[in-house]
């Protein structure tokens, strides 16, 4: 496992601890997905770094004392740097990553607490580097049902939700059990089961109206991963029916571009001697892929499925034919 993933995972074993709520080894095991050696394992861990968790004979569970704060750390200078970078761009309030904004905050804290020399030194470092991230969707009153799900999360709790649903025409209501919540490229995502659609749904936060805690309670499949639920798509609408090889041919004015970045986790490269590209993925599903290779207009062809060729000669057509008026005045 690596050291990104062990972090993550102690992360999620002391947002348990101090929800209030004592847990025991078998809970802590099944809510954080490892085993209850891996539990022991990582409590020692925590105790060793000057963590004080406590275990209530009365509760027979494992909980943080109210008033926890992590110890003091001792950072370098380029930890320090990192950490402040990363905190105050993606905690800014119109810019970074929304229902992030404590990000920041602590951001501040760990710059107030440097020596004044160091503080002066990290500041202006920090000032000529900003993170720029996708423009992001609209979230208006949306934290009250994000901090709604994480705690459903961890106390597996059923939320009813009041949704404005695009595939289904209208504003739905259906209770959901939730599995995971999801940061992809510009908005957050909840994950989980609906009873309205009697299987696994991906639902934008930001299209969240209304949102209840309910006392029945639910269980996450063993075998659910958030990986294998989204499979090949080739962002986040899996179409498990429809798996295509798609090969693309890029022209080399964007060639580069295209090659620079990992898109998908089975993309394959080809550089070919005139300067072009070849570029093939596994999908299943073509809706989504169609719209990031319109995007490079006609610096890219289709090379196959078929199936995808007509649906880009279709939408061209179409496009063609919105601004034919304006051609003809050229």
């Amino acid at each position: 496992m690596s050291a990104e993933n062990r972090i993550k995972r102690l992360v999620r074993l002391l947002d348990l601890l101090q929800s209030g709520h004592a847990y025991n080894s078998v809970q802590l095991a099944e809510l954080c997905g490892i085993s209850r050696r891996t539990v022991f394992r990582d409590i020692r861990i925590l105790q060793d770094s000057g963590v004080q968790v406590l275990f209530h004979e009365d509760r027979q569970g494992y909980t943080l004392p109210g008033s926890f704060f992590l110890p003091p750390m001792d950072l370098k200078l380029n930890e320090t740097l990192s950490l402040l970078l990363l905190c105050q761009g993606l905690g800014d309030q119109q810019q970074g990553i929304p229902f992030q904004t404590a990000a920041r905050e602590a951001s501040f804290k760990l710059l107030s607490n440097l020596p004044r020399h160091l503080r002066d030194y990290v500041g202006e470092i920090s000032s000529a580097i900003t993170l720029k991230l996708d423009s992001r969707a609209e979230f208006k009153d949306a934290e009250p049902h994000f901090e709604r799900i994480l705690q459903a999360i961890v106390d597996r709790r059923q939320i009813r939700i009041q949704y404005d649903s695009f595939s289904d025409g209208e504003e739905i209501s259906t209770v959901c059990s939730p599995y995971r919540v999801l940061f992809s490229r510009r908005s957050w995502y909840l994950i989980g089961r609906s009873t309205l659609h009697r299987e696994t749904r991906t639902f934008h936060v930001g299209r969240i109206r209304n949102s209840q805690t309910l006392d029945s309670r639910y269980e996450i499949p063993q075998r659910f991963s958030l990986e294998r639920y989204l499979g090949n798509a080739w962002h986040l609408i899996r179409e498990p029916k429809e798996k295509h090889t798609v090969e693309v041919l890029f022209q080399p004015l964007v060639a580069r571009n295209v090659a620079e970045v990992t898109w998908h986790k089975t993309q394959q490269t080809t550089w070919n001697d005139d300067g072009t590209l070849n570029f093939k993925v596994q999908v299943e599903g073509l809706g989504e892929i169609i719209w990031w290779i319109l995007g490079y207009g006609n610096q890219a062809e289709v090379i196959k499925p078929k199936k995808l060729r007509r649906q880009i000669a279709e939408h061209l057509q179409g496009l063609l034919e919105r601004y034919q008026s304006e051609l003809k005045h050229v």
